[in-house]
């Protein structure tokens, strides 16, 4: 029994990588982080507005017993990514083989309300930074023959959501993606997967009418919200070496919502 368990350890260590979650500071990011941390990577906690959650974040991993960096930046923007990576490799942290693209933001109307600035925003955000970020990252986990990049998409992305043309597209572009760079690099000992949540407690949620929260709730078959470290869970999973042989697959974490 020991043995097997020992082995079991093994399997979901991620001893001696460097991983990099944008998004990192609030909600489902930082319970990503926290949780690779704790999986034993060295964590790289990108923010883009939120310094001192990020740095609370860096805090706490290291109390853990965990390590981190944080590191400032735009994932929409390329100047700013390619900074990342420079900043990265200046670190001596080594090459980053575990990505993944979590930074997204909504601008929910309905369409005849949306304007061509909602629409970029959204998309730049939320699918020109996955492309941006996976781009400038894949050069390391093609010369370490080794890599696992991990997309958050959303439930919205796979059932389409009113008001939200934006963002639904968004996460549709993701899972696309995904997918195409799957098919690419495996050759290299690299999976590229989608963890899709669906009704999760985060800051984005919690604004939301008690009525509009109990009408999601009304069709989650468990009967209740996910949480952050729910989703954390899978990604982490998908990171480790337990999840070699999966590549090119859509986790759905909703509590059987769709």
């Amino acid at each position: 029994m020991s043995e097997n368990l020992a082995s079991l350890k093994e399997l979901l260590s991620l001893d001696g990588k460097v991983a990099l979650v944008t998004g990192a500071s609030r909600g489902i990011g930082r319970a990503i982080a926290k949780y690779l941390a704790m999986a034993g990577a060295t964590v790289i906690v990108n923010y883009r507005s939120s310094k001192e959650k990020a740095e609370e974040l860096k805090s706490e991993i290291e109390s853990l017993g965990g390590k981190a960096l944080i590191f400032k930046c735009d994932v929409s923007n390329p100047d700013e990514v390619n900074s990342l990576r420079e900043g990265i490799s200046r670190s001596g942290l080594g090459k980053v083989t575990i990505v993944v693209n979590n930074a997204g933001i909504t601008r929910d109307k309905l369409l005849k309300s949306m304007t061509l600035e909602d629409w970029d925003i959204v998309l730049n955000t939320n699918l020109r930074s996955v492309f941006l970020v996976t781009k400038a990252f894949l050069p390391d986990m093609i010369l370490s023959r080794w890599g696992r990049i991990i997309n958050v998409s959303s439930i919205v992305g796979l059932i389409g959501s009113a008001g939200q043309a934006n963002y639904a597209a968004s996460k549709a572009g993701i899972i696309g993606f995904t997918k195409s760079i799957a098919k690419e690099y495996a050759r290299f000992g690299i999976t590229a997967n989608v963890v899709a949540p669906g009704y999760i407690e985060t800051d984005m949620t919690a604004d939301l009418p008690e009525k509009v929260k109990k009408g999601y709730i009304s069709m989650i078959p468990v009967g209740r919200a996910g949480t952050p470290e729910e989703v954390a869970a899978a990604v982490l999973c998908l990171a480790s070496p337990m999840a070699s042989y999966v590549n090119g697959e859509v986790l759905n974490v909703n509590g059987g919502m769709y």
